[in-house]
């Protein structure tokens, strides 16, 4: 049979072979199959392209055998032959071929191989001259190997080589002269070819010169690429040139030269190894490079590799560049006709354990055909809400499931109790053993005692003669040698003899179903047919008991004062074990445990300590949404209630819960799989088995670790526990199905599962099992030893009739599930008519008039009215309780939100309202004049019709900013409330809408970049292996957003509705497992749910509670505070209105410092860019300030350049919006527009033209494209409006302002740096200031501080001494015109600490440093530190007093 030119894997349809082997053999073509029936052999002639390594030859013959069905009689022989793409010198083809070479001479004659392999080899241009020993050379010589050498060299690569075999003599005559010629000539033919090497390179340059018109894939460059393409494994000190396919994976990095020039860096990798890239390209270039080279675009290359001054390392210089179409990872088919499905699947959110995504796992199944797949992770269900994401069309249907971390608190204290006495006679023995398997191990000893009427009547002890050597660890164990037992009789001699010492007996044991196992397996061994009542002390003690540390022998001894004489003899263990059995007696009995039918009663009434059980792993799924509903259940009992270091859920809870589960008996963790290593007893077994709905078997390879620990002795037995249990499943009426465990997608992605468990410290981390995700023909050839029936029946028949069971489920909701308070609609209009009516009088003006009924329609038509009620109700709470409230985000864009008390901010346009005849202008020309900034910028005004002073409002902010023209945004109101509130603000929610009805945001910690990076490097530098920081990167991208842990939102809250339950949309848990908090967050992320479920941001912030503490202080009311006072305004130009100059406070011109929003250095720069005059410029540098690329390459550029203006540039999303819908755009598109660029999307190509079609100019489109991130108007309206209030009390009462500002904001404050006077302070900011990087980051925090401090000495204040018995403990005081820090402002001090001394010294003064520490609870190191600060001046050590 002959085959021409067909691709390996065509020829041989579903050929599975190694990763290894298949980065060799990817392209490998067919010539030829030659079929030799006399010599039993099947010859394949094999075309490559490179050259491969011999071992992975022989794997290949292997591979087809295999595929084959492994025919009898008939051997697979390969012949390789290859067409390089390129040309190697003979030396480094020899090099690369060696052993190839010699694996093919061993085929023909191992010895003659031998000796070639012994023998030195000089190799010329053309030709290979062997030296060899006297001995060798004769016998290779009749073999004749020199013509075989050449015949293969012609065959295999088509060259023509002289073999010269010459005896191993240095003095030889004839090896000297071949030497001296062959150098000669060598040497001449280098001369001639150094003479034509020019022009042989331009004839192929004319030949290949192709341009970009002409070869469309060609991205940069004159010419196609051409020649070798080399893997990066293969770069090495000498590689210079080179042509390489690479896929990005790294976004990348552009910046243009001084000399018009683009640089273009990224990285790049073949999945062998990865490297940095640079690219210089010209500007007209640039766009078609910038196009295609892109993060994940898939390239051809080519360039020189050199090191590079400039990053230190050696990095591509790519002068070429091709796009190809090709998938440089090797990519895995399922090419069966009928499909497995995977029933247990871990992904990104398995604890630092899974390292696939949700999505990659999905694309896979569906990309293979596969009908179904499970995600299983490990004891958390937060994989659901992607895995349903992903999922359209009814493309793929994924089963919803978890590997639980099940505990077995339903382990019964014996087996066939019948109505057995305690008055029985009872046997209580203990075995020593060679092991732990009772299939496997043999006794080395026996001893037991016999109880009647509560006392010790009779004992046996025998050591028995294993037949086998000890284990030397048991040995050391149990002090049992070989010498001990190598007379003693055998196992068939003593088991006989100890049935009979326990006839009509009730057998105990410590671990009972441990030395019941290898009872009953000898048992049979020898025919003898008995069945005992058994019991175990163990499980009596872990319900009588549920507080002790542990259960072993020697711990319940001690616990109850029995004599342990030799622990791990089983004589000595049988007496202890007996006399613990005779006091847990007593004890039952005293429970009512009178015989051993009370067991049953008994172990419901009394349960183990879920911290003293160990867990197993079980796989359970939903069938249903009864079953999703029952598993939230569960996973919430188990994260909130039983969880101890992981997520614990009882069989008894599942029990309860089980409806709409199917329950798995998972891996080798599983409770299942370790009773049949070990042969335990049939009840034993069978009572797990009954628990379950199907049993699971994997791969042999996920548990080789077996052989290493020793748990099993080969691959063999781990194979034979798969058959065991395959036999139970029949016998028992289970299916069982044969499962990947998958924790990675493909066979080399283990690497990232590798170094997360070393960085978690796991010592066999480099050992990783191969738990990648296999194709059905994958795992039928993994489980070809059942038998090909049986193979098929647990891969693919038992996995799709389980799949068959489960019914379509969506794990989250899709309607929204707002909380209802009835009336809400018709209370917020209301509400909002009687404010409105009550500023502007009645009837409303026509604007305000409108504004109100187009919002209220928007809100009420779409469900929203809640959300403002809600809102109102918490404000107006926190505002009858003293404490003002700032609005966040887009909610001051809504006028009703204003009229209904959420927000100060008034969005209505600029406008003058007087309180007294309700007197309001909205369209004079001089009110027109600030459309689009903020009516406190308004000359003031009295009220042309009753003399009274007009209220400047209205900052010009569209309503469809917050929810969009149709109600299709999302809103969300976003609260600034004290942060000395904010958990009153969290407790009354619960007021509001009643307990469990209310819970924290949860959020999911996942590995960011920086942490990877540490884990990576950590990794490669423990094992001094040198790694290019390219694939340290892009090892880095598949360990990133791994599951770490979980927190909570800073401020959201979740509310449920009353007539839901929170288990319909998720399960529940505690932060980060802190199982010490009393907070309750989401199991999802939020994000994840806040569709259905109402989000309130109750965040905490400084501002109010800065403005409580000076309203307190000052009796001034915040609110009242005029927005256009000219000193305030002056601040931030000068800073004359604070009486200070600018060489006073270090070089500050301003006067911003310490005031929110405008204190940063980042900010006052702006400020002197800008020079604001009006608070409608303070709103747009605060929108600048707090966007991302808005100012800094952005509107920065524009100033400068003289393009724009501060009130012309984009300052806030709003801006976009209104310019857009001003040049005449589409409302909707400008809304559209808006919302991409504020959230960095960018600007579409018809955007675009739809923009320059109505005159928007270039430099406005530009910016609009550099915007990252944008920040709403309103939100900057009420930051600013809290700022300048802050502001003011610094103008006019500044002791009062710098005090709360130390207080609240100052949280790097050093009493013992900042208090000593100007000069002191003055020294340390000079010292700072020289040394700057040399500070630690709190050293740099602490300056920020410094400079208010320096301020407030500028301005002549000063602190006053800290007095023991007047400073506060958190707060800092004015005493006496002077402040006072306070305590906690110490360096060392705590805040606990500190409370404790103000709460001392209620008792009065102190007599002594001794009634201070033990009033005050203070340490010796803390009294040291306030008697260095002279704080305790003057105290005597003692309150003894001495008379002489």
């Amino acid at each position: 049979m002959s085959v021409v030119r067909k691709n390996l894997f065509d020829v041989f349809e579903g050929l599975i072979v190694s990763p290894e082997s298949q980065s060799y053999v990817k392209d490998a073509m067919v010539s030829s199959i030659v079929m030799n029936k006399e010599q039993g052999t099947v010859s394949i002639s094999l075309a490559l392209t490179t050259i491969i390594p011999a071992q992975y030859i022989e794997h290949l013959e292997e591979a087809i055998y295999r595929h084959l069905g492994y025919p009898e009689g008939i051997a697979i022989h390969i012949n390789e032959s290859y067409q390089l793409n390129y040309e190697l010198s003979l030396k480094d083809l020899y090099k690369a071929f060696e052993e190839g070479l010699l694996y093919n001479l061993k085929k023909i004659n191992p010895v003659g191989a031998a000796v070639i392999r012994s023998s030195q080899v000089d190799i010329g241009e053309a030709d290979l001259v062997y030296q060899v020993n006297k001995t060798g050379y004769h016998y290779i010589k009749d073999l004749s190997f020199d013509e075989k050498i050449a015949v293969m060299f012609k065959q295999k690569f088509d060259r023509t080589i002289d073999i010269e075999i010459l005896e191993d003599d240095a003095n030889s005559h004839m090896y000297q002269e071949f030497i001296r010629n062959r150098d000669l000539e060598q040497k001449n033919l280098l001369k001639k070819r150094d003479r034509h090497l020019h022009i042989e390179e331009k004839i192929v340059i004319q030949e290949e010169d192709i341009t970009q018109e002409t070869y469309e894939n060609l991205i940069l460059g004159k010419k196609p690429i051409v020649g070798e393409v080399l893997k990066l494994k293969n770069f090495d000190e000498d590689t210079t040139y080179a042509n390489i396919d690479v896929q990005v994976i790294s976004k990348p990095d552009a910046r243009e030269l001084r000399g018009g020039k683009m640089i273009m860096k990224f990285d790049v990798t073949d999945f062998t190894d990865s490297i940095s890239a640079k690219v210089f390209v010209e500007k007209d270039d640039y766009p078609r490079v910038e196009a295609n080279v892109k993060k994940n675009s898939t390239l051809r290359i080519r360039g020189l590799y050199k090191y590079d001054d400039y990053d230190r390392a050696r990095v591509f210089f790519v002068n070429t560049i091709e796009t190809i179409e090709a998938n440089l990872k090797i990519q895995r088919k399922d090419n069966a006709k009928e499909k497995r499905v995977e029933l247990h699947l871990h992904t990104q959110m398995s604890d630092m354990d899974g390292v696939m995504s949700v999505k990659d796992g999905i694309n896979q199944a569906i990309a293979w055909g596969h009908k179904a797949i499970a995600i299983t992770d490990h004891g958390v269900v937060q994989g659901y809400t992607d895995a349903f994401h992903c999922v359209h069309d009814d493309n793929i249907k994924v089963l919803y499931g978890v590997e639980a971390y099940l505990i077995d608190d339903q382990k019964p204290v014996g087996y066939h109790l019948d109505n057995r006495s305690f008055d029985d006679v009872l046997i209580v023995f203990d075995i020593e053993t060679t092991g732990l398997r009772a299939q496997k191990d043999q006794f080395t000893e026996i001893g037991a005692v016999k109880i009647k009427n509560g006392k010790i009547v009779d004992r046996f002890s025998e050591f028995v003669n294993p037949g086998v050597s000890i284990p030397q660890h048991i040995q050391e164990l149990t002090h049992i040698t070989n010498d001990t037992v190598k007379d003693a009789p055998p196992i068939e001699v003593v088991l006989p003899q100890f049935v009979e010492f326990c006839e009509g007996g009730i057998l105990v044991a410590q671990n009972a179903d441990f030395d019941m196992s290898f009872i009953i397996h000898a048992m049979r061994n020898l025919g003898i047919d008995e069945q005992f009542t058994y019991i175990d002390t163990l499980e009596i003690a872990r319900r009588l008991f549920p507080d002790l540390k542990n259960y072993r022998l020697n711990t319940l001894a001690e616990a109850l004062e029995v004599r342990l004489v030799q622990h791990h003899r089983a004589v000595y263990d049988a007496e202890a074990t007996a006399g613990i059995l005779i006091k847990l007696i007593d004890i039952l009995r005293s429970k009512g445990v009178e015989r051993m039918k009370d067991f049953h009663t008994f172990e419901k009434q009394y349960f183990a300590s879920y911290k003293k059980l160990r867990p197993s792993h079980a796989i359970i799924l939903c069938k249903n949404r009864e079953g999703l509903r029952n598993m939230y259940k569960l996973i919430s009992y188990s994260h909130t209630e039983t969880f101890f270091k992981r997520p614990l859920i009882s069989k008894t809870m599942l029990d309860k819960h089980r409806e709409g589960l199917v329950l798995g008996s998972a891996c080798e963790a599983g409770e299942l799989y370790p009773l049949v290593l070990e042969g335990r007893s049939d009840e034993a077994i069978k009572r797990i088995i009954d628990y379950y709905d199907y049993l699971e078997i994997q791969p042999s390879g996920n548990n080789a670790f077996m052989i290493e620990n020793g748990k099993v002795k080969d691959i063999k037995e781990i194979e034979e526990v798969n058959r065991q249990i395959c036999e139970l499943g029949e016998a028992n009426n289970k299916l069982v199905v044969a499962t990947c465990d998958v924790h990675f997608l493909n066979p080399e992605d283990e690497v990232y599962r590798r170094i997360l468990m070393a960085g978690k410290g796991f010592k066999d981390a480099d050992n990783q099992p191969p738990l990648y995700f296999r194709t059905t023909n994958e795992m039928l050839s993994e489980f070809e030893y059942l038998g090909e029936e049986k193979a098929f029946e647990v891969v693919v028949t038992n996995t799709n009739l389980i799949a068959d069971s489960l019914e379509y489920i969506e794990p989250v909701e899709r309607d929204k599930y707002p909380p209802v308070i009835e009336g809400s609609e018709k209370e917020l209009e209301e509400m909002c008519y009687a404010k409105a009516k009550a500023i502007y009088g009645e009837p409303l003006p026509e604007v305000v008039q409108e504004r109100l009924d187009r919002e209220l329609n928007s809100i009420i038509s779409n469900g929203f009215a809640v959300m403002y009620i809600i809102s109102q109700k918490l404000v107006k709470k926190s505002n009858d309780d003293g404490y003002l409230v700032g609005s966040r985000g887009s909610v001051g864009s809504s006028f009703v939100a204003t009229m209904s008390g959420i927000t100060e901010v008034n969005p209505l346009s600029p406008h003058y309202v007087c309180q007294e005849c309700k007197y309001s202008d909205f369209e004079s020309e001089e009110v027109k004049k600030y459309a689009g900034s903020s009516g406190v910028d308004m000359p003031d005004k009295t009220c042309p019709k009753c003399g009274a002073q007009l209220l400047k409002e209205g900052h010009d902010i569209p309503f469809e900013t917050f929810l969009g023209f149709k109600g299709n945004k999302e809103p969300d109101i976003d609260l600034n409330f004290s942060g000395e509130y904010q958990a009153k603000a969290h407790k009354y929610t619960e007021v509001l809408f009643g307990e469990g009805h209310v819970f924290k945001a949860g959020t999911i910690g996942t590995l960011a970049d920086k942490t990877a990076y540490g884990f990576v490097k950590n990794y490669f530098d423990e094992r001094e292996i040198q790694v290019k920081e390219a694939e340290i990167n892009r090892i880095i991208q598949g360990c990133v957003g791994v599951r770490r842990t979980t927190g909570q939102h800073p401020g959201g809250i979740i509310v449920v509705p009353k007539d839901q339950e929170i288990y319909t949309f998720t399960p529940i848990q505690k932060p980060a497992n802190d199982q010490t908090s009393d907070v309750i967050t989401t199991h999802f992320d939020y994000h994840s749910i806040d569709h259905n479920l109402l989000k309130l941001d109750i965040l905490g912030h400084d501002d109010p509670t800065m403005i409580r503490f000076l309203e307190d202080m000052t009796g001034i009311d915040a609110t009242k505070i005029p927005l256009d006072e000219p000193k305030v305004m002056s601040l931030f130009r000068s800073g004359k209105a604070l009486g200070v100059k600018p060489e006073d406070i270090g070089g500050i011109t301003l006067g911003s410092l310490g005031i929110p929003e405008f204190g940063t250095d980042f900010v006052m720069q702006m400020l002197i860019e800008t020079q604001p005059a009006t608070f409608s410029d303070l709103i747009r540098i605060s929108g600048l300030s707090h966007g991302t690329d808005v100012w800094t390459n952005n509107a920065q550029q524009l100033v400068q350049e003289g393009k724009a203006i501060i009130s012309t540039v984009i300052s806030t999303r709003d801006d976009i919006m209104t310019y857009l819908i001003n040049q005449g755009l589409d409302k909707e598109l400008s809304f559209t527009i808006m919302e991409s660029v504020r959230k960095g999307k960018g600007l579409r190509d018809e955007w675009e033209a739809q923009m320059r079609k109505f005159d928007v100019p270039d430099w406005y489109i530009w910016s609009c494209k550099q915007i990252k991130y944008m920040f709403p108007k309103a939100h900057a309206a009420a930051y600013v409006m809290m700022a300048y209030r802050i502001a003011y009390f610094k103008v006019y009462y500044p002791l009062e302002y710098y005090t709360a500002f130390f207080s609240i904001r100052a949280s790097n404050f050093d009493y013992g740096l900042m208090c000593k006077g100007k000069s002191v302070l003055d020294a340390h900011i000079q010292d700072y200031k020289n040394r700057f990087n040399e500070l630690t980051k709190k050293e740099k925090d602490m300056i920020k501080d410094m400079r208010i401090v320096q301020e407030m000495y500028a301005r002549g204040y000063e602190f006053l001494p800290i007095d023991i018995y007047q400073v506060d403990a958190k707060r800092f005081r004015i005493i006496d015109g002077k402040i006072m820090p306070s305590l906690s402002s110490i360096n060392g001090m705590g805040e606990k600490a500190a409370e404790g001394v103000v709460a001392g010294r209620e008792g009065g003064e102190f007599l002594s440093l001794e009634d201070f520490r033990l009033r005050t609870k203070t340490g010796k190191s803390l009294i040291e530190l306030l008697k260095s600060e002279e704080i305790l001046k003057g105290l005597p050590e003692t309150n003894q007093m001495s008379l002489f």
